[in-house]
Parts: C-alpha cells; sequence; structure tokens
C-alpha cells in the first residue's frame, strides 16, 4: 500500500500539465526581426499570435484533462493515472510566448503603431482583469 501511495505521489508531482498562463516565454532574440519593416512585423506578431492562442488552447485542454485524471486517479481508481494525456505543449508555447516577446521589442525600437496596439490591448485586459478582482458592490437599504 505505501508504494502505490508513493507511486501516486511520484506520478502526481510531476505529471500534470501546466495551464497555458503558468508557461514563461523562453527567450528568443529580437534581432532575428531587426530588418523587418513594421508590416513584416504586424504580419509575423499576428500568425505567431494565432498560432499562440491555438497551442495555448490544446496545453489548457490537456492540462484540465490531466487535473480529472489525477483527481479521479488519486480518490477513486488508480489506474485513471495511466490515462494522463502527455501532448504537453508546454515547448513549444513557451517558444511562440518568446518570439511574439522579440516581435514587440524590435516594433517598440522601430516605433511601430502595432507596438501602440499591443499595449493599449494589455492595458485593456488589465482592466478586465482588475474589475473581475474587485468585489461588487451593494447598496444598503436603510
Amino acid at each position: 500500500m505505501k508504494k502505490l501511495l508513493l507511486l501516486t505521489t511520484c506520478i502526481s508531482l510531476t505529471a500534470c500539465a501546466d495551464h497555458s498562463d503558468k508557461i514563461k516565454p523562453s527567450y528568443v532574440s529580437p534581432l532575428q526581426y531587426s530588418d523587418y519593416s513594421c508590416a513584416q512585423i504586424k504580419g509575423e506578431l499576428s500568425r505567431v499570435g494565432r498560432k499562440m492562442n491555438e497551442v495555448a488552447g490544446i496545453q489548457d485542454k490537456t492540462a484540465s484533462n490531466d487535473s480529472v485524471a489525477m483527481g479521479v486517479g488519486l480518490v477513486l481508481l488508480w489506474p485513471a493515472l495511466f490515462f494522463i494525456d502527455n501532448s504537453d505543449q508546454h515547448v513549444e508555447l513557451a517558444r511562440l510566448k518568446g518570439e511574439f516577446d522579440a516581435l514587440e521589442q524590435v516594433a517598440i525600437q522601430k516605433n511601430c503603431t502595432v507596438a501602440k496596439e499591443i499595449q493599449a490591448i494589455r492595458a485593456e485586459d488589465a482592466a478586465r482583469k482588475a474589475a473581475q478582482n474587485q468585489p461588487a458592490h451593494r447598496a444598503v437599504n436603510k
């Protein structure tokens, strides 16, 4: 029984995929994009962004499925632990996030309008997240 518990604990610590928002970007040198025009940077940002969203969706689905399998495996059926999906997209997503960051750095250096667009979108996202985290104000009737 102790061996089974030890095996389950080891698997639980290493097997589950991370959600996409927990994956940090890999370093990608912005120098490879330094000769791009603003139009080329915008096109490449669009391509990388689409692929990044696609891979993030797969990663989030994998992470959710792993969490469910882990919960079922730990609580009910330890054989369910063998069905944990190993299609983790961690490396691919980290690379894409790094490419996006490198492209954004070059866009900022070249003063491209797409850099300002990205900053505006990030500011809107931050404001939306801040609004979601604040408790709703309730009117008190006296």
